[in-house]
């Protein structure tokens, strides 16, 4: 097996803030590794879970060179541009089986905490699209990257990854027209130590609502933070072929309910496109 890479100084401003939330942090207190450039922080936090690591270990990097989203996309992630965490939770507890919701309603429950976080700490009028994104507009700021890990650990693992674009940075081609940071929206210089704290923080709190069946909470919390979803149009693949209709709401597990004339269909999975 591979050695896992020594970690780097924590950088001081993130130190003086995650001093500052002390308890607020919940789990998180006492995980923080930080590392200057490493492949994905989920594949690093994954590795962390497989070797044991205890629920709350928060993996922190400067830059990724293969970041990535959901359904293997590339996350664009050079050094000093944004936000890259990935944590290590344990929901199943001594449970060796997660129970079939836990992806979908940790995403949800991410999704939360981002948008909160980031909100608490720049003011900035952030919403959320289904699955896993947070967006300006139309233009996505960060997204959530949820995984399982089954293997390598007493407990089975899960690692939520969040990346935000946090600085002004030149964007590829593809990137241009969808792509936003923290300041290009706000027009100023943004210290991410805040944003990862206050992220963090609602997370702990986000994460205990559903360790405790109170997700209809974190629901609540979803569609305040995503007022366009409702009759939103879209369109999905079904082995009949390309689907259009419109989004209804999610469901008690975060998927997607959708309708395309009388029919309602549950999407977990696949493609969603919003047009």
């Amino acid at each position: 097996m591979r050695t896992l890479p020594p970690p780097s100084n924590i950088p001081p401003e993130i130190q003086e803030a995650w001093d500052r939330a002390g308890a607020r942090l919940g789990l998180f207190a006492r995980g923080l590794r930080c590392f200057s450039t490493v492949s994905s922080t989920n594949d690093l936090a994954m590795r962390f879970a497989d070797l044991g690591a205890d629920e709350g270990t928060v993996v922190l990097a400067d830059a990724q060179t293969a970041g990535r989203g959901r359904r293997g996309r590339e996350w664009f992630s050079p050094i000093g541009s944004g936000i890259y965490v990935s944590v290590v939770l344990r929901p199943s507890g001594e449970s060796k089986q997660f129970p079939h919701w836990i992806a979908s309603r940790l995403t949800v429950a991410a999704g939360v905490a981002l948008a909160e976080g980031v909100r608490a700490s720049t003011g900035l009028p952030v919403e959320l699209k289904w699955p896993n994104d947070l967006v300006v507009g139309r233009r996505k700021l960060g997204g959530i990257l949820t995984e399982l890990s089954t293997t390598g650990a007493d407990r089975p693992a899960v690692v939520v990854g969040i990346g935000v674009n946090s600085g002004l940075t030149v964007y590829t081609s593809t990137l241009v027209p969808v792509a936003t940071s923290l300041e290009a929206e706000l027009g100023r210089p943004i210290d991410r130590a805040p944003v990862l704290v206050e992220t963090l923080a609602a997370l702990a709190v986000r994460y205990e609502e559903l360790r405790s069946t109170r997700f209809d909470a974190i629901l609540t919390a979803w569609r305040a933070f995503a007022p366009s979803l409702r009759g939103a149009a879209i369109e999905w693949e079904s082995p009949e072929g390309v689907v259009r209709g419109h989004a209804i709401d999610l469901d008690t597990d975060g998927a997607l309910l959708a309708q395309a004339g009388d029919v309602v269909t549950r999407l977990v999975a696949g493609e969603v496109r919003w047009r």
